[in-house]
């Protein structure tokens, strides 16, 4: 039997987390359902002359606790389905970590990687004028994600300026030198590795002695990793999509994140024994932390998997079927609403410097980020203990109450 797609699997655990706390059906046909959805034409004229004719996307999914808010990715897979789905992530994870935001998410269907840096730049102005209109400070703010970077934020900020006049706050994640905050960069990685901090002391199990397996060495597996490391935790197997490296006494993460920022895959490292990313799922390790694309843990490996727990760094990893087989296995899965909102976290707190036109140091930055992670974790476990289920549910939960109750007092219904 074929697995839900994305927006399916996201609104099964909607309907999960809806039984919880006894949401009516009216509200529950509101919250499911996008407030708005933009498919948009994006041609590019390449270098060579010739002319790429691509389809954007940007879906706000719902506005009731503010402003919507989410990251643009450039890949082959960033349909309307799988934008719809993120979209809807976002909700959710914005309500849970009490970030004033709603829910939204964007992307281009393309393979990014043959494309050159001037066709990248012409290809992301001219989808950020496509959807401007529906784009502000106070109305929706986009974010890098998968395959987008800073230097994707400031040419989307610069077009929008280019149009509105100069708006810093109209994009988070953007380069330090164009309004973006200290610590950002590493905001995602580094809340995955608090969270984790947090359930390790809930459960009451050892953080320092155990080895961890990472898949995905882009930004957030590989902060995560150096994060770990600083800890002095061992990182024994990473991967990219070339594929992975394993030492079973501990990887030298400082080495990969340099291999990793010159462009370079992990598979390039010294000393070290290749794996493919499969393997590295099905590796002895005490935690898995999934940091690249989503669906990696599905029906046909779950029942492989020999972590005892899951970070879901990245979005939508497990699929409901996994998800079930891990839980009936008593694997400890950390959903991604959680485990990965140190990102929109940390963007919060770039848009309120930009508003405010004044920068933090990082060192705050980071406190106020553990804090807000800290407390997300620990109203999750409360819930989950109290009503014995999972954390996924109760991250549900605690979420769709919040932006229900937000949606009711704003007379939505």
């Amino acid at each position: 039997m074929a697995e839900l797609n994305a927006h399916e699997a996201v609104n099964l655990y909607f309907d999960e987390a809806a039984g919880l706390i006894e949401l009516d059906d009216e509200m529950a046909d509101i919250l499911k359902s996008s407030y708005r959805e933009i498919a948009v034409q994006v041609p590019v004229r390449l270098d060579s002359g010739g002319l790429l004719v691509l389809r954007g996307y940007r879906v706000q999914h719902n506005g009731a606790r503010g402003p919507y808010k989410g990251g643009i990715r450039y890949h082959p897979s960033a349909d309307l389905n799988e934008i719809r789905a993120l979209a809807a992530l976002m909700t959710w994870k914005t309500s849970l970590l009490e970030i004033p935001f709603g829910g939204a998410k964007g992307g281009i269907e393309v393979d990014p990687l043959p494309l050159s840096q001037r066709e990248l730049e012409r290809m992301t102005r001219r989808f950020t004028l496509a959807i401007s209109h529906v784009l502000g400070m106070y109305r929706d703010i986009p974010a890098p994600d998968v395959n987008t970077n800073a230097q994707t934020m400031a040419w989307m900020m610069d077009a929008f300026s280019g149009k509105e006049g100069y708006t810093p706050a109209i994009v988070t994640g953007k380069p330090l030198d164009f309004g973006g905050a200290p610590g950002r960069e590493a905001a995602t990685g580094r809340g995955c590795v608090y969270v984790l901090e947090s359930a390790t002391k809930h459960w009451s199990v050892d953080l320092s002695s155990m080895k961890v397996a990472i898949q995905g060495f882009g930004n957030v597996g590989s902060w995560a990793a150096l994060e770990l490391a600083d800890r002095g935790v061992k990182v024994i197997a990473a991967s990219d999509m070339y594929g992975g490296v394993y030492h079973e006494n501990g990887l030298d993460v400082h080495a990969l994140a340099a291999l990793s920022r010159e462009g370079r895959s992990v598979k390039e490292a010294e000393g070290v024994e290749t794996i493919t990313n499969e393997e590295l799922l099905e590796l002895e390790c005490d935690v898995l932390i999934p940091a690249a694309l989503g669906e990696v843990i599905r029906a046909d490996n779950a029942d492989r998997i020999k972590a005892g727990i899951v970070v879901e760094a990245a979005n939508y990893p497990t699929t409901p079927d996994a998800d079930k087989i891990l839980n009936d296995r008593g694997v400890r899965v950390i959903p991604d609403v959680l485990a990965n909102g140190g990102g929109v976290t940390g963007s919060y707190f770039e848009w309120t410097q930009n508003i405010q036109q004044f920068t933090w140091k990082e060192s705050r930055f980071n406190d106020e980020l553990e804090e807000k992670l800290r407390d997300a974790f620990e109203s999750v476990a409360g819930f989950a203990d109290y009503h014995k289920c999972s954390m996924r549910a109760a991250s549900y939960a605690i979420g769709i109450g919040r932006v229900s109750k937000a949606a009711r007092m704003r007379g939505y219904i």
